[in-house]
C-alpha cells in the first residue's frame, strides 16, 4: 500500500492526463499517459495508464518512481516507499 501522500500525486497525473515515464521496482520503464485510479481482478490499487492507445493497469506497490514528463505546476518527479 502507498502512503496518502503519495496517492495524491497518482491523483494528480490522471486528473490532468499528463504523459509519464513509470520506473517499476523490477527496473521496467513504461511510459504512458495517466488516465485514472482502478482496482484489477485482485483488489490491488493500480493506475491505469494509455500506451500508445492501449489501456494498462499497473499495480500501485510495483511503482519506484513517476515522473512527469512535461512541464507542470505541481512536481516533476516522485519516489514511492510502500509500507
Amino acid at each position: 500500500m502507498i502512503s496518502c501522500n503519495d496517492y495524491d500525486y497518482i491523483e494528480i497525473v490522471c486528473m490532468h492526463r499528463y504523459p509519464i515515464k513509470l520506473t517499476l521496482k523490477s527496473g521496467e520503464q513504461i511510459e504512458c499517459v495517466g488516465l485514472d485510479t482502478q482496482r484489477n481482478d485482485s483488489r490491488e490499487e493500480c493506475i491505469k495508464v494509455s500506451i500508445q492507445g492501449v489501456e494498462q493497469l499497473v499495480i500501485l506497490t510495483d511503482l519506484s518512481t513517476l515522473e512527469v514528463c512535461v512541464d507542470n505546476p505541481h512536481f516533476q518527479q516522485i519516489s514511492f516507499k510502500t509500507s
